[in-house]
């Protein structure tokens, strides 16, 4: 199915072996997103790579989620989606409108960056590796 932006929450169980349970919020259930961080065990941050007027919503975003108190430890995979669309910005540009260089010199968590296409599953097989070693049993 074609994917379809989410205004909403959703649930999904992954076996990677284990059984996890992916919550999927919103970028509009920003105001409610601290409501679930003590539940969260890894976090995969998405960003539109496709829309430049987002980028600076987005960016204050992933701030207030590297800075929330409960996730401190919690691993995060920032995505870089959209990236069949040819209006997409390279990891470069992205890298460089979000500073995220800064923004993992001063994170107290682990920071991963990929790019993906939800559309066509490029860099899906990397996201469930990661994954797999972000809930990786102590």
């Amino acid at each position: 199915p074609v994917p379809v932006p989410q205004v909403g929450t959703n649930l999904t169980d992954l076996r990677l072996p284990r059984r996890v349970t992916v919550r999927e919020l919103g970028g509009c259930m920003g105001p409610i997103w601290p409501s679930y961080y003590s539940e969260c065990s890894a976090l995969l941050f998405v960003v539109d790579a496709s829309n430049p007027t987002q980028v600076s919503s987005s960016c204050i975003q992933l701030l207030s989620v590297l800075s929330a108190a409960p996730l401190a430890s919690v691993p995060v995979l920032v995505l870089f989606n959209k990236i069949d669309l040819p209006c997409y910005m390279s990891l470069v540009e992205m890298k460089s409108l979000f500073r995220m260089q800064d923004m993992v010199s001063c994170a107290t968590q682990p920071i991963t960056m990929l790019e993906t296409s939800a559309r066509d599953g490029t860099g899906l097989a990397e996201v469930l590796q990661w994954l797999r070693s972000a809930l990786r049993e102590p």
